[in-house]
C-alpha cells in the first residue's frame, strides 16, 4: 500500500481546509495586535494551545475526540501571569490553539458523511476496486484447487450489497461437523493483491466461501456479507 492509498482523500480535504481556517485566523489575530510578537513564537503558543483534556466518543465508526478543558491555555498563562502585556499579547492566540481542536473536530464531522457517500460500507465496490493483480490463495487444507475468476468478479462487484451474517447458521453447520474425520472450512479462500476503492484508506482481509459465493470482508471496525448468484472461482466446484 504505497502513501496516497493508505490516507482518506475526504479527511485530508477537510483538515486542509481546516489548517486554512487556522492560518486565517491567526493572521487577522496578528494584524490586530499593536505590538507585533515573534512569528515563531505565535507558533509555538498555538501548538501548546492545542494540548488540552478530552473525552473520545465513537460515532459512526468513527473515534473522535471533543475538547473539555484548555490545558495548553494554562500553561500559557502560568508562564506569563506575571507579565501581563506578554500574555495580553499571546492570549488570543493560545485561546486559537484550544479552538482549533472545536475546527478540526467540525472538519472530521463534516467528512463523516461525505466519506459514507462517496465510499458506502454496504456495497461491495468500496472494499474491492482493482483486480487487476488480484489472486486467490488457499488459507485450509479442505480447499479445491482453485483460482479466481476475474471476469465474474467484474461483472458482479457493482451489483453486490451487504447481506446478514447468517452466523447462527454457520455455526450449527460447524458444531455439526466439528466430529468429522475431514473438517471443512466456510472460508477456505483468501483474495489478495487487490485495491480498496481510492481514496477510502480502507484496509481489508477478504475471504471467499468453499462454493466461490459468499465474501466475508473483515475491517478493523467490522465483518460484512456479500453473496454472488454465479461462483467466483474457477475449478472450486
Amino acid at each position: 500500500m504505497n502513501f496516497l492509498e493508505s490516507i482518506n482523500i475526504i479527511e485530508l480535504i477537510t483538515s486542509i481546509l481546516a489548517w486554512i481556517v487556522i492560518g486565517l485566523l491567526t493572521n487577522y489575530l496578528y494584524t490586530k495586535q499593536e505590538v507585533k510578537p515573534t512569528f515563531w513564537k505565535i507558533l509555538l503558543i498555538l501548538f501548546i494551545g492545542f494540548f488540552t483534556f478530552s473525552i473520545n466518543w465513537q460515532l459512526f465508526n468513527t473515534y473522535i475526540k471533543i475538547p473539555i478543558l484548555p490545558l495548553g491555555v494554562w500553561i500559557v498563562y502560568a508562564v506569563f501571569k506575571n507579565k501581563n502585556e506578554k500574555w495580553k499579547s499571546y492570549r488570543p492566540f493560545a485561546w486559537l490553539g484550544f479552538f482549533a481542536n472545536f475546527i478540526f473536530l467540525i472538519a472530521l464531522l463534516l467528512a463523516i458523511p461525505f466519506n459514507h457517500f462517496i465510499y458506502p460500507e454496504s456495497e461491495l465496490e468500496t472494499y474491492i476496486s482493482n483486480i487487476e493483480k488480484a489472486t486467490l490463495v488457499t488459507i485450509h487444507p479442505s480447499a479445491k484447487d482453485s483460482s479466481l475468476d476475474k471476469e465474474m468478479l467484474k461483472k458482479q462487484t457493482p451489483f453486490l450489497s451487504e447481506e446478514l451474517i447468517q452466523s447462527h447458521e454457520w455455526y450449527i453447520d460447524t458444531e455439526m461437523n466439528k466430529h468429522s474425520k475431514k473438517v471443512v472450512e466456510r472460508f477456505p479462500y483468501q483474495l489478495i493483491g487487490f485495491s480498496t476503492k481510492w481514496g477510502s484508506s480502507l484496509k481489508t482481509v477478504v475471504y471467499l466461501e468453499k462454493d466461490g459465493k459468499g465474501i466475508l470482508i473483515s475491517t478493523k471496525n467490522k465483518q460484512l456479507y456479500f453473496r454472488s448468484e454465479y461462483s467466483l472461482i474457477k475449478g472450486g466446484n
